[in-house]
């Protein structure tokens, strides 16, 4: 079984938070990441300081 890539980095539902973030797509992404094992896999594959940007971009807390 191959291992799948995480296409979190150009996800088209972050890129739609990213220009409104009060959109539906944007805030259903938002309310997304808080569960998602694909997420939690990119965002642990990061750089710590990488991680920090995203949680301060995101105001994600849950995996610091």
């Amino acid at each position: 079984m191959e291992k799948k890539e995480v296409s979190c980095a150009t996800c088209s539902m972050r890129a739609k938070y990213d220009v409104n973030k009060k959109s539906f797509v944007g805030r259903f992404w938002r309310w997304h990441i808080n569960f998602c094992p694909g997420w939690k896999a990119y965002f642990l594959s990061l750089s710590a300081e990488e991680r920090e940007v995203l949680s301060e971009k995101y105001n994600f807390k849950k995996y610091l």
